[in-house]
């Protein structure tokens, strides 16, 4: 059965950082691209950030420059290194596999709270 812990969240103030980490469990990590989404009160999960099997990567514009995403496959975890936060950064996050065939696709985990204010 395929897994995703999310862990890393906090309180933060704007202009601040924090890293995201989500491990996955239950099938071949390092075989699959996967992503990082978010969701703030009232609005769509949206899509954040994805990596693919040889390392490539693609953002949403609102966090390109900002927002790092990696993969340590010995760990079966997935990173998001996210700098220069702002209040709009508020969300639950979570990872998920992006594309149907993948085994975490549709799969979520409890998610992992940022909250950015002062």
């Amino acid at each position: 059965q395929v897994q995703l812990v999310e862990s890393g969240g906090g309180l933060v103030q704007p202009g601040g950082s924090l890293r995201l980490s989500c491990a996955a469990s239950g099938s071949i990590f390092n075989s699959f691209a996967m992503a990082w989404y978010r969701q703030a009160p009232g609005k769509q999960r949206e899509l954040v950030a994805t990596i693919f099997t040889g390392g490539d990567t693609n953002y949403a514009n609102s966090v390109k420059g900002r927002f790092t995403i990696s993969r340590d496959n010995a760990k079966n975890t997935v990173y998001l290194q996210m700098n220069k936060l702002k209040p709009e950064d508020t969300a639950v996050y979570y990872c998920s596999g992006p594309f149907p065939g993948n085994p975490w696709y549709g799969t979520w985990g409890q998610g992992t709270q940022v909250t950015v204010s002062s």
